[in-house]
């Protein structure tokens, strides 16, 4: 799987794209696409075929022009990509819901899994170098407020948005991988579940594995398969929070 990584380009022209700063072509004749035009062409490739399809030549086709002329707009594909990114984390709602501080983290888990699933995508993007635009900007914002106040240093709170980050990140990256599977094998995990089961208690050594047969048949007969995603999901992120709730009791006393 190839890796695409953001602030790869040009700093100051990804900033001024990002911000919307950077002026519309003025010569020759008047501009028949705009910057907003290019991105959504640029993820609608990207969306349907994967990162890797997406060039300015495959986006200049989409749009029906010259792959020369995308470059009046974009220096290459390293700030388009910028862009997209932004552009996707503008689709977070950013929802204020009732409750305290893990009510709103939850959201948050939650919220950002739904983009990942949205736009499978954004998993083969390395953000460690991240496009410091508007909607990322908004995103961050959004995510710390969720924690604001609860007893956390600023060091704590970046961290803690980032474990939370970091855990949908990986989780979504296996339910997309099950998905995937179903996809290209014609075979539902149940269909794949049965087929396996008749034939273990021929080939496993019970007395040599017992807790991974005793454990796995128990997987297999929950979730007729050897994995639950959603499951997996809800059971990881319950955990997560509670690891943060045992550090702000730790220092504080009561959760607040």
């Amino acid at each position: 799987m190839n890796t695409e990584y953001t602030g790869s380009g040009d700093p100051a022209k990804s900033l001024e794209l990002l911000w919307r700063r950077r002026p519309q072509p003025t010569r020759g004749p008047k501009p028949a696409l705009t910057v907003e035009r290019i991105v959504e062409a640029a993820l609608r490739i990207a969306d349907a075929e994967g990162i890797a399809a997406m060039s300015m030549r495959r986006v200049a086709d989409e749009l029906g022009a010259g792959a020369m002329t995308l470059y009046r707009y974009f220096p290459g594909k390293a700030e388009l990509l910028d862009v997209m990114l932004d552009t996707v984390y503008g689709e977070l709602a950013r929802r204020e819901v009732d409750g305290d501080w893990r009510a709103r983290l939850d959201e948050v888990a939650r919220e950002n899994r739904d983009v990942y699933l949205r736009h499978p995508w954004l998993l083969q993007v390395a953000v460690s170098r991240p496009p410091l635009g508007p909607q990322l900007m908004a995103k961050y914002e959004w995510e710390l407020a969720a924690i604001e106040g609860i007893g956390l240093t600023d060091l704590e709170m970046d961290a803690t948005v980032a474990l939370v980050n970091g855990y949908v990140h990986g989780a979504v990256r296996t339910a997309v991988e099950a998905r995937q599977v179903i996809q290209r094998s014609g075979m539902t995990d149940k269909e794949w579940w049965l087929a396996h089961v008749p034939h273990l208690d021929k080939i496993s050594d019970l007395e040599k594995f017992p807790l991974a047969n005793r454990v796995g048949t128990a997987v297999g007969n929950e979730y007729d398969a050897p994995y639950d995603s959603e499951q997996a999901f809800e059971y990881g992120l319950a955990r997560l929070l509670d690891g943060v709730s045992a550090l702000i009791e730790k220092r504080s006393g009561p959760e607040r």
